[in-house]
């Protein structure tokens, strides 16, 4: 037994002691619940991209105010009765699932519902658990795991979720064949732009509010002599993935996220001008040293945390650097003597129509009381509160804005509360290699390739993968 399963078991004993004399205060959740819960590491990067990006709990500990108690409330246990189980499988250990911990006591106290969780990260075990017959009542996995599994799943229209908690956007990812398969509980955010407010002070520069204010603020950083991006993606076999993102964020920018979504679902063939418009812009920065670090070359051979690295030396070597949440933590252990907002921080991509990042689902295989219960209590308010509490990476969840006790959560959390579109990865979407297709494109684009038969080539890797 986990030492998780065994701090709940104590926990559920001690209630029902509570509850036989008299007792009707809640009980306490374990203190180690919210001891090295992750901060900054809002995203990853792409499983194709073979690289080895940190994962959320390679992150800096919370603040104190993370220990703060759970938002309290009344939850509706759907019938579930005391000693009732559900089984869990999920990837998280160490930090993650204490916090995971943290965000289920409440309705632990109020059902005395008994977990059993599993930490893996082998999938082989979930998919052997499913082939046998015998799942576990609840998997938080990836979005692919709804496809492959989607004949065994229950939907969350059936199970009672709330979906007024969630944008469309957020839904629309986990939804296969028109069914509502995935419950949105977290989401990670790539269009954001790292800098040095420091820096930024120092040479009179304001962070830009638009995407015109963004490329004037470029010329003009050109203009005093210095170097705006740091944009190396070096990153072996996957090459060319932060490109991939960069790209995207243009097109979200120029096109919005109806666009994005159209080549997600192929109604878009990759080689539309609009890509193309992306593409060029992208190029103008990535292939001139007056633009970013060592010119295209620079970017084709600089490893992409090297380049996260770039404008926090010193002296800087370029003033911004867009990558994903992950970067702050990477920035703080490279750096250590530097602090988050002063001498580090970032920026949501200036003028961008939609956000770009991911969704990890919850899906659920049995269909319980005490399963209802869970599902209810986190497509809740009350459940997106006390995921932004428990500092356990953005909540899709509209009850998790403003209750961010890490404030780097909190900036992205107004974000994804005020996004009127939410897009996942083009290339982590499209199945059939396109992601590798398109890294090995953009990295041929950026060391002078053609590109129109490179758009064209990718518009026929994206028709194949998607059967079309």
């Amino acid at each position: 037994m986990s030492k998780f399963s065994k701090i709940l078991g104590v926990l559920v004993m001690f209630t029902l002691l509570l509850t036989a004399c008299g007792g009707g205060q809640q009980t306490q959740a374990p203190t180690d619940a919210v001891t090295e819960v992750p901060t900054e590491a809002m995203t990853e990067a792409p499983t194709e991209a073979m690289t080895e990006a940190p994962t959320e709990a390679m992150t800096e500990a919370p603040t104190e105010a993370a220990t703060e108690a759970p938002v309290a409330g009344e939850i509706d246990c759907m019938g579930a009765a005391q000693g009732d189980e559900i089984s869990m499988l999920y990837q998280w250990a160490g930090a993650e699932e204490a916090a995971l911990n943290q965000v289920l006591q409440p309705l632990i106290d109020a059902c005395g519902i008994v977990l059993r969780p599993e930490s893996t990260r082998d999938q082989a075990l979930l998919d052997t658990r499913v082939q046998a017959g015998t799942p576990p009542d609840v998997a938080f996995w990836q979005v692919s795991q709804l496809v492959q599994y989607e004949d065994q799943l229950v939907s969350m229209d059936e199970l009672g979720a709330n979906r007024e908690s969630y944008g469309e956007f957020f839904i629309d990812p986990v939804t296969i064949n028109d069914e509502w398969l995935g419950l949105p509980i977290k989401a990670d955010v790539k269009s954001i732009i790292w800098y040095s407010p420091a820096n930024f002070e120092a040479l009179g520069y304001e962070v830009p509010t638009t995407w015109e204010e963004l490329d004037a603020l470029v010329e003009q950083m050109v203009a005093d002599g210095q170097v705006p991006w740091s944009m190396g993606f070096e990153s072996g076999d996957a090459t060319g993935w932060t490109g991939s993102d960069f790209i995207q964020d243009i097109m979200l920018v120029q096109q919005g996220p109806e666009f994005v979504n159209g080549i997600i679902d192929g109604s878009v063939s990759y080689d539309d001008p609009g890509v193309r418009q992306a593409y060029e812009t992208y190029g103008t920065w990535a292939t001139d040293e007056t633009y970013t670090v060592g010119g295209a070359q620079g970017t084709l051979s600089t490893p992409f945390l090297e380049a996260i690295f770039k404008p926090f030396a010193d002296p800087p070597e370029a003033m911004m650097v867009k990558q994903s949440g992950f970067a702050g933590a990477e920035i703080k252990t490279q750096f250590p003597d530097l602090e988050q907002g002063t001498d580090y921080d970032f920026f949501v991509v200036p003028g961008i129509q939609g956000l770009q990042g991911s969704i990890e689902p919850m899906m659920v295989f049995n269909d319980t009381p005490a399963v209802r219960a869970l599902v209810a209590y986190l497509s809740s308010e009350q459940g997106g509160a006390n995921w932004a509490g428990a500092t356990f990476g953005l909540s899709p969840n509209l009850g998790a804005a403003g209750n961010y006790v890490d404030p780097a959560l909190q900036k992205l959390g107004d974000a994804i509360a005020n996004t009127q579109g939410f897009t996942t990865d083009i290339g982590d979407t499209i199945p059939g290699g396109f992601g590798s297709a398109e890294f090995q494109g953009i990295s041929e684009y950026v060391n002078g390739g053609d590109l129109d038969a490179i758009l064209a080539d990718l518009a026929a890797a994206q028709a194949e993968g998607l059967n079309q």
